[in-house]
């Protein structure tokens, strides 16, 4: 494995299979000298047939033994603070060597070592800044809004996952943290998110799980079981496969397949889930055994949180249900006493060892028991169905005195429950130091069985000896046949013994709370990158006490039905099977990562390509025909004739409809997870950032091949929206032949803020009427952006999302453009007294009026890239932001369109989505003296672009600079080196 916190990868001895007995013995031939004694017992004349016979057979016993534990399976090393197995029988046996002393042969070896991975310290390493200095520019959170998390569920059915989440969901917002709740599925549960104050989505998937759900709104997304695995196929895709994701996982089931996987040689299906479980920044465990379970696919991000009220919670559940005749069916008599002794789950060779001295220590109770008129029975709960340990435990009982049938063998992994339930008490017979509270003894509790354990610092954390359980110490057994008289009188429990069991069951209800709560707390403190607007919630330790003292139980009491349909759960295991057997098909025969649900496909990203050189070659054979041809034959007259009518039978039907419209909007977007937001009507056309991730038959542009500068990924991130305009205006004529343009962000549609139907009707009869002129149409507003709860003036909103630097950034850049020597700090004047402004890339223009726009736009865009390119491509920081952010400037170019509208005198008008009514904002008459009119007209721009296009001829610059080149009168934008 590779990545548990506190020390879960493993890492095998070089010297496992190196005698301890020889290592530790202090003249260093003691295994020379017994492999003479053995030599001298066979060879010997002297010895007859029947002493041969009883060698040969202690021989294989001991043979036996080790093939028992040397099976391959989880094992653990009893640390640096434990002792050696010889150790321990040193210190017990010297008091049973009569009845142990058949133990002292066997070599004990080296089990595996925890090596810890700080996975934490990754995180902490990419920590955003509250305060502080990128390159030599100061930085700034302003905390306008809280941290916002999405937290994800299969269903609302009551489990163990509802109950955990609502006590952490509960302490996150005590803390600052804003919550909504998302679910495939309603159910019972659905009442308590109420009753916290979170608000919930019950939503729905299409048939490739693509969710109609913007998780960019959301600093955090926290999935809760196995059952929620098909979440992760759409936050596996572009643009939401960044987003922070923590993944709980409480379910076995899949790792007991996952191993039957391996065993049978479909690794294939392990690799296709590692594939899955990398998607998460954690995955994180209730205990320290799952992990080792799933440790065939673990990418390297598993975390423990210890802590969960699913054992209470089963516990309860089984109360609930009438009692049956477990005893009976188990074989025991109703006057029966029923001693459980269970341990770690993990398997390991000291583990016979560890029996042996429990056994030894409850013989007195087994005589005891002969003059009683109750049965011992004495159950150990250990290994599992495949293998043969019930010999083992036949044989070591034989060789205590216990008479026959007394002591039995129990896998682990077969009715675990119903032993518990059905003993009278439990001991814990496991000496090895875990990293948490075992969980089988925190189910013995839960079902109000006392209990006894040896004093381990994870177990006398919670168990007070005497109280509410008792503890013996590891090194001296005979403390626990003590313990036994006390708890045991005339066949039955003392009092005693039932009131430590009552108080035990009270403590383990809520054990281990304090733990988890903190523990998601400080994940998300170090996982989160928090936006400069955002404000950081107040820390793990601030979290009030009377919320980590107990589950919240209060909020599930009087819910009725809270079991879903019978066979939901292993028909739900099925379907993730096929969808991985599905996954690696693909996989195999695509030598790519996943299916249509997860990635992208060969052939999919070579349909896409084929479709977007069809178009290129439709466009260029359009243009050649606008050209004046040589004059030939006939033949050649009449097939040049027919060319165009075949091309116009050819059209996509959307492109014929948008030709006679005076607006087409373009929708830009990047990867797969943004298609349920995009419009499929003649008035939009998808505009795709990246060749891989369009729409497959959809009429949209592909910006790549129009603007190769977006195939750089690195623009592609820092320009985002933006680099759809400069694709667009690129060669317009070839492709927009609309009087008007607009641009609409998928995130608009996501969020509820699209043009309705009226409003369309609306913007196209105000075109068409030429009502206001030349105008900037939007219909997002800034002072309605969930960024800007406090209503904020431009300026200041544009500091809040940019680090607090963003006129710094933007009068850089002006400086630059225009060639100011001077110390010039002044910017153009943005009021809000008289309206809003437009975020969101959401706003039509003229198309002429849109050129000018572009113009303007790139050689802004140019100044900022050679402020920020080479430090931001080398560290991956900017002073825009708190954090690494490969978007860097891209928030400010999302506010840039204001100030040219502006300031370039054109009016600005606001268009309700929903209804259409239009409002003027910032009225040119109000405008008067603050206008920076000669900055921004058009013949300023278009002797500064010419001028820039000479210099960029003439330098050819290396670095930065997307190039400049003038907008010709035919409204065609040539690109130059690296640029537009």
């Amino acid at each position: 494995m590779g990545s548990l916190e506190t020390g879960l990868p493993l890492k095998r001895d070089h010297h496992l299979l190196r005698s301890s007995s020889l290592r530790n013995s202090n003249n260093g031939i003691l295994g020379q000298r017994s492999r003479s004694r053995f030599a001298r017992l066979v060879l010997s004349k002297r010895i007859d047939y029947l002493q041969l016979i009883c060698a040969v057979a202690v021989f294989f016993f001991f043979v036996f033994l080790f093939q028992i534990f040397f099976l391959p399976g989880s094992v653990m090393e009893y640390g640096s603070k434990s002792e050696k197995p010889q150790d321990l029988f040193r210190k017990n046996g010297e008091a049973n060597s009569g009845e142990l002393a058949f133990l002292k042969e066997l070599d004990f070896g080296e089990d595996i070592n925890f090596e810890p991975l700080k996975l934490m310290d990754k995180f902490q390493k990419d920590a955003n800044l509250m305060n502080g200095i990128v390159g030599s520019k100061r930085v700034v959170r302003f905390g306008y809004r809280k941290p916002k998390l999405a937290l994800v569920f299969a269903d609302l059915w009551v489990d163990q996952h509802q109950i955990l989440m609502a006590t952490v969901a509960t302490a996150l917002l005590e803390i600052g943290y804003e919550i909504e709740v998302f679910s495939l599925e309603n159910g019972p549960a659905h009442d308590v998110w109420i009753k916290i104050g979170v608000p919930i989505s019950v939503i729905t998937a299409d048939e490739n799980m693509k969710f109609s759900v913007d998780w960019l709104n959301y600093d955090g997304i926290l999935v809760n079981s196995l059952k929620a695995a098909g979440f992760l196929s759409c936050l596996m895709q572009e643009p939401f496969k960044n987003v922070p994701l923590v993944w709980t996982i409480h379910e076995q089931i899949l790792a007991a397949r996952l191993r039957q996987y391996v065993t049978s040689g479909q690794s294939e299906i392990a690799d296709a889930c590692k594939r899955v479980f990398s998607r998460a920044t954690v995955i994180v465990f209730p205990n320290y055994i799952l992990p080792m379970g799933y440790s065939v696919c673990d990418p390297g991000n598993y975390f423990v949180i210890p802590g969960s009220p699913e054992e209470a919670w089963k516990a309860d559940e089984k109360q609930m249900v009438p009692m049956d005749n477990s005893r009976l069916k188990m074989g025991y008599g109703q006057d029966d006493f029923v001693v459980a002794v269970v341990g770690s789950q993990l398997s390991y060779r000291g583990l016979w060892l560890e029996h042996a001295f429990i056994l030894k220590a409850l013989f007195p109770l087994h005589t005891d028991f002969g003059d009683s008129s109750s049965r011992l029975t004495i159950i150990i709960l250990a290994g599992d169905s495949t293998s043969n340990y019930s010999s083992t435990v036949e044989t070591i009982a034989d060789k205590l005195g216990y008479q026959t049938g007394i002591v039995k063998h129990v896998a682990a992994d077969e009715n675990t429950d119903t032993v518990i339930s059905t003993a009278d008490l439990v001991i814990y017979g496991s000496f090895l130091e875990e990293h948490s509270f075992p969980d089988i003894l925190l189910k013995a509790m839960c079902f109000e069985k006392p209990i006894i354990a040896p004093d381990l610092p994870t177990i006398r954390k919670y168990v007070s000896d005497r109280v509410n359980g008792y503890l013996f110490p590891k090194e001296d057994t005979g403390v626990l046949t003590q313990i036994m008289s006390q708890m045991v009188s005339n066949g039955k429990l003392s009092l005693i013994a039932h009131n430590a069991a009552s108080i035990g069951k009270r403590t383990a209800k809520n054990l281990m709370v304090s733990e988890s709560i903190e523990g998601y707390a400080s994940l998300l403190e170090k996982i989160l990158m928090l936006p400069s607007e955002v404000a950081v919630p107040q820390a793990a330790k601030d979290i009030p006490l009377k919320l980590k003292a107990e589950w919240q139980w209060h909020l599930f009491e009087g819910i009725g039905d809270t079991h879903p349909p019978n066979g939901t759960k292993m028909k739900f295991f099925d379907k993730i099977e096929k969808q991985l057997n599905h996954t690696n098909g693909e996989y195999s025969t695509a030598l790519t990562a996943s299916n249509d649900t997860f990635v992208y496909t060969i052939w999919e990203d070579q349909k896409y390509t084929d479709m977007a050189s069809m178009r290129k070659r439709r466009e260029d054979e359009e243009l050649k025909d606008r050209t004046d041809q040589p004059r030939g034959t006939w033949d050649d007259v009449y097939r040049n004739a027919r060319r165009p009518d075949r091309t116009l039978h050819e059209r996509d039907e959307g492109e014929l409809e948008r030709t006679g419209q005076p607006l087409c909007i373009y929708e830009p977007y990047f990867g797969v997870g943004t298609w349920p937001f995009l419009h499929n009507t003649s008035l939009y056309r998808g505009l795709g950032l990246s060749t891989k991730g369009r729409r497959p038959g959809a009429d949209d542009v592909d910006a790549p091949s129009r603007l190769p500068l977006l195939n750089n990924g690195y623009y592609r991130d820092v320009l985002g929206e933006y680099g759809a305009f400069f694709a667009i205006a690129n060669r317009i004529d070839r492709i927009h032949k609309n009087a008007w343009i607009g641009f609409q962000s998928w995130r608009a549609t996501a969020r509820m803020k699209s043009l309705s139907k009226t409003a369309e009707k609306s913007l196209l009869d105000a075109i068409e009427a030429r009502r206001h002129g030349d105008t900037l149409y939007f219909w997002v507003r800034l002072d309605t952006d969930p960024r800007n709860p406090s209503k904020q003036d431009f300026w200041s909103f544009c500091d809040a999302i940019n680090a607090g630097n963003c006129q710094l950034a933007f009068s850089e850049a002006l400086k630059q453009m225009y060639g100011i020597k001077n110390n010039f700090s002044s910017l153009p004047p943005m009021p809000s007294d008289e309206g809003t402004w437009s975020v969101m890339h959401s706003w039509v223009l003229p198309t002429k009026s849109f050129m000018e726009f572009v113009m303007f736009s790139r050689m802004f865009v140019d100044t900022l890239d050679t402020q920020f390119h080479d430090d931001h491509q080398k560290t991956g920081r900017c002073y825009l932001s708190l954090s690494k952010d490969k978007h860097c400037y891209s928030r400010l170019l999302e506010l840039l369109v204001n100030v040219w509208a502006y300031h370039s005198a054109r009016r600005i008008v606001y268009v309700d989505p929903e209804t259409g009514f239009m409002q003027e904002q910032h009225r040119l008459k109000g405008r008067r003296g603050q206008m920076w009119i000669k900055w921004f007209q058009y013949s300023t721009l278009k002797s500064m672009d010419e001028d820039l296009a000479e210099e960029a001829d003439s330098d050819h610059p290396e670095n930065g600079g997307f190039g400049r080149q003038p907008v010709r009168s035919s409204g065609k934008v040539r690109m130059k080196k690296r640029g537009i």
